[in-house]
């Protein structure tokens, strides 16, 4: 490892602002030299430019992503750490390959995603994008709401965010059922839920959340059979990743009528581009991939991927996603 007060960190992308201006990166300055870019790089070129000698990147931002053809062109680097739980804008194998640590933040922020999840579900349940629209637009044509209380709940990964999800429902007085690709009793008694088949979450459900890891197993595990499976009427909403779904399908579940609305914190690309379908589809509630943007969530993940990276310094990596 280079020697202490000779290290580079870089954070090659920081925008929209996440950490920059936090006090934490001040713990930084007895190892090394902080270099923090405020925009994202316009190309890989200037993306590699930007982090070119460093011992350490501090990715904060998802979309900035790390390949193996990347990684090859890296030798001083030592580690990535995020300022996520996700870390499929990483190559683990290739960084592992090159001896590269990578930690994230596992739990982190569960509570605060879990809080946005649950109030994309009541905007949805309430109609309120597609009223506050019609009101601005001078249309009075109030739509009868989805009351929530007494409807079952369908989780889909009972991770840290899923889990806070759970217990937010029961809270709410839904019935809460889940799937997950580990179920245990004991876990279920946990948390208050029944673990069920997907194919039957799907279909006993009155809202659906999934806020799955992106992974070989789970990516496109929603597509046209699982949303036609769901009750009609039924709400959806996405946190994990956008590549957990078939848009596609989605879209066309919406606008059949089958599907009553749907809450998308995440998508496939982020951004959208302006003229993607889901777009246009009416009972749809979106926020940019911000379900940890509050003040408490933005600095939580500064303290977390700064003490993460000082574990490492120290010889004590925690949150290693590539052991």
């Amino acid at each position: 490892m280079t020697s202490a007060g000779k290290l580079k960190f870089v954070i090659p992308g920081d925008f929209p602002p996440q950490i920059q201006g936090s006090a934490h990166l001040e713990r930084l300055a007895p190892y090394g030299e902080v270099t923090i870019y405020t925009d994202r790089p316009g190309s890989m070129e200037e993306q590699m430019r930007r982090v070119e000698g460093a011992h350490v990147i501090l990715n904060t931002r998802g979309a900035i992503n790390w390949f193996q053809d990347s990684l090859e062109h890296l030798p001083e680097l030592q580690m990535i750490a995020t300022c996520s739980i996700g870390t499929d804008n990483i190559d683990l194998d290739a960084a592992s390959d090159r001896g590269v640590v990578v930690s994230n933040q596992p739990g982190k922020i569960a509570p605060y995603v879990a809080e946005h999840l649950i109030g994309l579900l009541f905007a949805v349940a309430k109609h309120a994008a597609y009223q506050t629209t019609e009101i601005k637009s001078g249309r009075w044509a109030p739509l009868a709401n989805t009351y929530l209380r007494g409807k079952t709940l369908g989780v889909i990964g009972t991770g840290n965010t899923g889990s806070e999800v759970a217990r937010i429902g029961n809270a709410l007085g839904m019935k809460v059922i889940a799937w997950t690709f580990n179920p245990s009793p004991e876990r279920g008694r946990e948390l208050g839920v029944e673990f069920v088949e997907l194919d039957d979450l799907l279909r006993q459900s009155d809202a659906v959340t999934i806020q799955v890891r992106l992974s070989d197993d789970s990516r496109g595990m929603l597509g046209k059979r699982e949303f036609n499976l769901m009750k009609p009427g039924a709400l959806f909403v996405n946190g994990g990743r956008g590549d957990l779904i078939d848009t596609d399908a989605l879209v066309e579940a919406l606008n059949s009528g089958h599907l009553g609305g749907a809450g998308l914190d995440v998508f496939d690309p982020e951004p959208p581009p302006a003229d993607h379908p889901i777009l246009k589809c009416e009972q749809v509630v979106f926020t940019p991939h911000i379900a940890d943007q509050t003040p408490e969530g933005i600095e939580s993940l500064n303290e977390g991927i700064v003490s993460n990276v000082i574990a490492f310094l120290e010889g004590q990596p925690q949150n290693v996603a590539n052991p």
